[in-house]
């Protein structure tokens, strides 16, 4: 298996070394470790502080100040039809890329489609976009590698048209049978006999179909056309800093980052002592 290279790049400022290479090495777990098994799919995750430093072949996941222009969060592709994805810094960031990187390393075109049956009473086969982050994205249902906060994601088993007690239908298993929306998530997908493609969303009280019609312009891939579509502030924008969802993993951040810091001036200490015997 040829695997594929991800580059976690910054273009901000506001964006610290430390944070940068702490959420590469956690993306790089959460895909060796979690995404890679289930998935079938080898990748690794490296930091570079700038799109000059990331080497040729590379798929670079770009963090960025601001990019609240149509269209412009997530994954896209280059004149030469290569994956890259835009994510807006914020207090949530490294959740936003973890989501590109999933989805991007799940199908990196943005046009994967898989048949199942509709999650409407009558519509039928019908055939879903893998979108693998997008049922399960909110906060609510994220988790933690290396104490940095990463997105849940389904399984393949999410497509199966029954359901089984031994089945895991997402990683964290938040989701808990076929084709399942939790709140603050959607799922996407094309009906065949109308033409139309259709979304399951629960973004309000509770979960809502909406009709998006026939795909007459596609710009460029159908998961770009149908997120244009599909406004996700929470996504898009990132969480507050204050947000009650963040403060669980804020408290695991700050608990690695001071076990890293003993260990460091611990390292210092031994290598001085060394040091000083020769």
């Amino acid at each position: 298996m040829i695997p594929v290279h991800i580059g976690l790049v910054s273009e901000t400022q506001s964006l610290t070394v430390r944070s940068l290479t702490q959420t590469a090495a956690a993306l790089q777990k959460q895909v060796t470790r979690d995404y890679a098994p289930i998935w079938k799919v080898s990748a690794t995750v490296s930091a570079f502080a700038a799109l000059e430093d990331v080497p040729n072949g590379y798929w670079p996941v770009i963090v960025m100040d601001d990019i609240q222009t149509a269209g412009a969060a997530g994954v896209h592709q280059d004149k030469n039809s290569q994956p890259y994805a835009l994510v807006q810094f914020s207090a949530s960031w490294s959740l936003t890329a973890s989501h590109e990187t999933v989805e991007m390393l799940t199908d990196p075109f943005g046009n994967r489609l898989v048949s199942g049956t509709s999650p409407m009473k009558g519509q039928g086969r019908v055939e879903f976009l893998v979108e693998v982050a997008d049922p399960c994205e909110d906060a609510t249902f994220a988790y933690t590698a290396n104490g940095v906060t990463v997105t849940d994601f389904i399984t393949p088993a999410f497509f199966d048209p029954v359901s089984s007690p031994s089945a895991r239908y997402s990683f964290t298993g938040a989701v808990k049978g076929p084709r399942q929306v939790l709140k603050g998530g959607y799922l996407s997908w094309h009906d065949p006999v109308s033409d139309h493609y259709w979304q399951e969303v629960w973004f309000g009280a509770k979960p809502t179909f909406r009709d998006l019609g026939v795909m007459t312009r596609v710009k460029g891939s159908l998961r770009s056309t149908i997120d244009a579509m599909t406004p996700v502030p929470e996504l898009q924008k990132g969480l507050k800093a204050g947000d009650s969802r963040l403060t669980g993993f804020q408290t695991q951040s700050d608990a690695v980052d001071a076990s890293a810091d003993a260990r460091a001036a611990q390292l210092r200490k031994e290598i001085k002592a060394l040091l000083r015997k020769r």
